[in-house]
């Protein structure tokens, strides 16, 4: 089912984390963060929403980090009832798409709560304070891909950020497949 998760609430404080990456190694959210800022990104391996750009976000998030934008995608699906999103197959993922950023898996969705995050992908993008100034879309692509010179929302935006401090105000949100959240 196709969500969109609601616009940007600028200047909102981002949330501490630490979470282990495929190789078990943990991570928080200081040790990711930029200088420049910082993109936190709520993907999963199986969303045919994520998959129809995951070239494009691993394009664009190594030319934000190139930047001095730290860059973090963060799996919070619930593995057991979908294990193609579990540790051992985001490991594999992050290794056949080239990951050069971590790929951390949030097994117990308190961070995803926590961000309020709501499908995959989902970015939100924090300027150098921790401040979000950007809660939209990667590009205009769906279920499939969008033209390949369809505009760079998302990189335009942390780019922004990274010079101003400030995201655009005009902001498409992002839409994707809902995170599959545990059974209460």
């Amino acid at each position: 089912m196709a969500v969109s998760p609601p616009v940007c609430d600028f200047g909102a404080a981002w949330h501490e984390f630490a979470l282990p990456a495929g190789d078990g190694q943990v991570l928080t959210l200081a040790e990711v963060a930029g200088p420049r800022g910082t993109l936190i990104m709520f993907i999963c391996n199986h969303c045919p929403y994520v998959r129809a750009i995951l070239d494009r976000i691993v394009r664009d998030a190594h030319a934000l980090m190139d930047q001095g934008i730290g860059v973090v995608a963060i799996s919070s699906n619930d593995a057991s009832a979908y294990p193609q999103d579990g540790p051992a197959q985001m490991a594999e993922l992050a290794r056949d798409a080239g990951f050069r950023f971590p790929y951390l898996h949030d097994e117990t969705q308190q961070v995803a709560r926590a961000y309020g995050a709501e499908c995959t992908p989902d970015f939100f993008g924090y300027n150098a304070q921790g401040r979000l100034q950007y809660r939209g879309r990667l590009d205009a692509s769906g279920r499939a891909p969008a033209p390949p010179e369809a505009r760079r929302d998302l990189y335009e935006a942390m780019m922004m950020i990274a010079e101003t401090g400030s995201g655009p105000r005009d902001q498409v949100a992002s839409m994707g497949c809902s995170i599959k959240w545990k059974a209460a």
